[in-house]
């Protein structure tokens, strides 16, 4: 049996301003503040969480009051918040705005309260008049359009954030061995494979719908040894680099998953869920090292598998992408009955 998603060790890095950034095994760093880029997973992970909770709802209010202290008045985002609550950057639209958008979005579709999908979406419309010249960032805004335009159908702000990815991700060419729109794989791969797939889906193009599915079977086969997850190590991966290489992080397989799973929903093919599944087992122990990162004791995920093991600490975007997998596992629908049997 596969766990269910644990919030004790997210609980346990959480106060009244947010997600604190880093953990010393356990412990939080409270020295090392908080980051916009791990608030807006957190909001991510309990507004999807099914059934909710109280306790779960007070998070959601954490989080969400985080990312609205974090936006500017033109809708670029702060990052970093020290652990006295001073802002240690200047507004821009790097990584995390594209994640404040995600975020966002996700509360705006799927948030329990009403008055907070509300504020929400009028959030997300603040920062989706920005546009970021970096890939990663406009997939992570792309993916939070998606989800208000899973809830508000024709949301022309949404819309056009998915066009504005489009181009900037380029077409791929499947006809040479390298069709990934960047020189060298880095990090998150798999959420500019998503963002393709979502914007090919809510753009109703069925060209751009198959580029993001091939390019996510490129990736997921590269990133695949003999039958488990070998994913792109930190410093990330080019052809005719070694493999295995480490150190792998839960990003990376957070994102196929993530992947994986809309691609599942969309098409129904079983490369998908097998790709899914690959990726929850990932953390308890089918890779590279045959090592769970999922810690049953505390409840959270360790930062990376190393050439010598575990990096134990816990920090807040490992045990995100930990818990943000397990959720895929946990809140099946009905029609996903292809994952209940795998692996069981």
């Amino acid at each position: 049996m596969r766990p269910e998603p644990p919030f004790e060790h997210i609980l346990r890095l959480t106060d009244e301003r947010g997600i604190f950034e880093h953990a010393d095994g356990i412990a939080p760093r409270y020295e090392c503040g908080y980051c916009l880029d791990d608030v807006a997973r957190a909001l991510i992970v309990v507004c999807r969480h099914r059934p909710t909770t109280p306790t779960l709802a007070k998070l959601t209010d954490v989080y969400f009051r985080f990312i609205a202290r974090a936006q500017a008045p033109d809708g670029r985002c702060h990052n970093r918040l020290d652990r006295h609550g001073r802002w240690e950057d200047r507004p821009e639209t790097g990584d995390w705005w594209g994640r404040a958008l995600w975020g966002l979005g996700t509360a705006a579709a799927r948030c329990s309260e009403q008055r907070t999908r509300e504020s929400a979406l009028a959030r997300f419309d603040l920062s989706a008049v920005q546009r970021s010249p970096y890939l990663h960032s406009m997939a992570f805004a792309t993916l939070g359009a998606a989800e208000v335009l899973s809830a508000h159908p024709g949301h022309r702000p949404a819309l056009e954030l998915l066009a504005a990815f489009v181009p900037l991700a380029r077409r791929p060419d499947f006809s040479s061995d390298w069709p990934w729109p960047q020189p060298r794989l880095s990090y998150a791969n798999a959420a500019i494979a998503e963002a393709l797939i979502a914007a090919g889906s809510g753009l109703a193009n069925g060209d751009v719908l198959a580029d993001g599915l091939g390019l996510l079977g490129w990736l997921l086969d590269v990133e695949t040894f003999e039958g488990h997850l070998s994913v792109t190590p930190a410093g990330g991966w080019a052809p005719g680099e070694p493999r295995p290489a480490f150190d792998q992080q839960p990003i990376e397989v957070a994102a196929l998953a993530d992947a994986c799973l809309r691609a599942f929903d969309l098409t129904g093919d079983n490369r998908w869920a097998d790709g899914l599944d690959r990726a929850i087992n990932w953390f308890l122990g089918d890779n590279d090292s045959h090592l769970a990162l999922y810690d049953a004791n505390s409840g959270g995920g360790c930062d990376a598998l190393t050439p010598r093991g575990r990096n134990t600490n816990q920090g807040a975007e490992s045990t995100l992408a930990m818990v943000a997998t397990l959720q895929h596992a946990a809140n099946r629908s009905p029609h996903r009955r292809r994952l209940a049997s795998v692996g069981s």
